[in-house]
């Protein structure tokens, strides 16, 4: 009975949300919907995917000003025509000032909304340099062309909608603490109001005319390092100066007969799908059904152990070794559920993470493109909380990051989003912290099937595995498999977290007996994402969630 109950609602859901355009030239679809327009007029001009993709990201910076950024940092997959992969590592780093206490008080104990507001929140901003290092190696238009629509839009305005101005109203006392946030935010907004950035626009211009070193050096240099030193922040002209993009291997795995591609460390999501969908396969969720007690219970016990060794082995490959073979191998996550009972819940403290050596509030972005040659980007970026640090670059803008929080200011201690690190994860100069972010592109015989990601701390892992199932598993089209509930569970706080309407209240009852503390929560996730269908069309959607939108051609 209960089955049947499920499938009914399941039936009516994907019927009501079944029908969204095909698109034979491109598709964009991202957080905002004037920024998604900059990368269908992109590519109507005759750029590329990764063309489309640098300019969706420079115009969020100036209309989705929550996440999307030039004072941040990101990363992006590409999947090319001839089956190549690459991605690129644009994520902060910690200042060279920095150190592994530098949020702790006299006692060792953390220091409320130190690593969350305010100037020493800020790590050293990776996005300009990252998103002009695809440009300049894989795009195929000037940065004047693919700029020119962020600038307009900063230097002529664009109109805000309810949403946004809630969003900026609800950050006006963070904001009036800072100079620069003030002059630009601190005001109270309303739907219709035109939205200017003058500031912002002539740092824009800047960047079109010198590239990188019209951010890292130069007087929006001095701006930053100014700005720094008026709140007690560390970040230098010497951390500007070196900092470097990096081009990095994919990490991959298979699904189902699907090739899953997608980002490796600093950013944990990829590996952290990848050994989802490894234990995932040794068990049939078709025949388990959605929102099935079955399939929450074996989904939220995997999510479980793949937390529990996230906060144990992940960080910066550059500075800490990652055991990345065995995290994604399949015997290995084969080995991490030999405990698994399928009729109750497991108790957090008995989950440890396992032994690979045996031999990341929702204020990220992401956007998916592709092109009617065969390119594809996923790109996920993010300022960390929303708005960031709140602390705007008076004269030039632009929003800095919070993303020192993302480091174990103390390892075993929670950051803003309950996730706990370890001593791999732990503060230290020039080092990148580690992220939830999962910028994934999945193709199946050699052939693009979806590109895909999320916002959502960790919730950004859960987010995009429980889309992947409900089309893989579940085979729902694009737009159900987005909307449907969603669930998740990261280890610590042991508690099974839930959107409304996931399940019946019958299957609540059930798992509440097998031992899950079960909290519903607000919505989560923001997926935008990009699928393939079998007539060689695309078609895009944009998670209602949010408020973008996915455009093609």
């Amino acid at each position: 009975m209960k089955k049947i109950l499920i499938l009914i609602f399941i039936f009516i859901f994907s019927n009501a949300f079944s029908q969204i355009p095909e698109y034979k030239n491109g598709v964009v679809s991202s957080a905002q919907e004037l920024a998604s327009q900059v990368g269908i007029e992109i590519l109507k001009n005759g750029g590329n995917a990764i063309d489309a993709a640098v300019g969706v990201g420079f115009a969020l910076a100036v209309v989705y000003p929550q996440a999307g950024n030039i004072g941040g940092g990101g990363f992006m997959v590409i999947h090319f025509p001839n089956g190549m992969n690459t991605s690129i590592d644009y994520r902060e780093k910690a200042p060279l000032l920095a150190n592994k206490n530098m949020y702790l008080d006299n006692a060792g104990n953390v220091i409320e909304d130190l690593s969350t507001l305010g100037h020493l929140a800020a790590g050293v901003p990776g996005s300009v340099a990252g998103m002009l290092y695809a440009l300049d190696k894989y795009g195929t238009l000037s940065r004047a062309d693919v700029l020119k629509y962020a600038i307009s839009y900063a230097e002529n305005g664009f109109i805000i909608n309810a949403r946004f101005a809630s969003a900026l109203n609800e950050n006006s006392k963070e904001f009036n603490k800072f100079n620069g946030s003030s002059k630009l935010f601190g005001h109270h907004y309303k739907a219709g109001d035109l939205f200017i950035q003058k500031e912002l626009a002539n740092t824009l211009k800047t960047i079109r005319d010198n590239g990188k070193d019209g951010f890292y050096k130069g007087w929006v240099a001095d701006l930053i390092v100014t700005e720094m030193k008026n709140g007690n922040g560390i970040i230098s002209y010497n951390d500007l100066e070196n900092y470097n993009a990096v081009e990095r291997d994919v990490v991959k795995g298979t699904y189902r007969g699907y090739e899953i591609i997608s980002m490796g460390p600093p950013a944990s999501g990829g590996i952290c799908l990848i050994y989802l969908l490894n234990i995932l396969e040794n068990y049939n969720l078709k025949d388990y059904g959605f929102g099935s007690v079955e399939n929450v219970h074996l989904m939220t016990e995997a999510m479980r152990r793949v937390f529990a060794d996230r906060s144990e082995f992940m960080g910066d490959a550059d500075f800490v070794n990652v055991p990345m073979e065995s995290l994604i191998s399949k015997k290995y996550a084969l080995k991490q559920m030999w405990n698994y009972d399928t009729k109750f819940a497991t108790n957090s403290k008995d989950v440890k993470p396992g032994d690979p050596y045996y031999k990341e509030h929702d204020h990220t972005t992401h956007y998916s493109v592709a092109d009617k040659f065969g390119n594809l980007v996923s790109t996920t970026t993010t300022l960390n909380d929303n708005f960031g640090s709140k602390v705007v670059v008076d004269g030039a803008g632009f929003l800095l990051n919070d993303e020192m929080d993302d480091f174990s200011s103390k390892p075993g201690v929670p950051n803003m989003f309950g996730l706990l690190g370890s001593e791999a994860n732990s503060i230290s100069p020039g080092k990148r912290m580690l992220s939830s972010m999962t910028p994934t592109i999945i193709t199946k015989d050699n052939q693009p099937f979806l590109v895909l990601g999320s916002p959502g701390g960790g919730k950004i892992i859960s987010s995009v595995l429980e889309t992947i199932v409900n089309i893989i598993d579940y085979g729902f089209v694009l737009r159900t498999a987005i909307e449907l509930p969603r669930f998740h569970h990261q280890w610590y706080p042991d508690v099974l977290q839930v959107e409304e309407n996931m399940m019946l209240k019958m299957n609540y009852r059930e798992l509440k007996n097998m031992g899950y503390d079960i909290k519903q929560v607000s919505e989560f996730g923001r997926i935008d994402a990009i699928m393939f269908l079998p007539n060689g069309s695309m078609t895009g959607y944009s998670d209602s969630r949010g408020y973008g939108k996915a455009i093609g051609y």
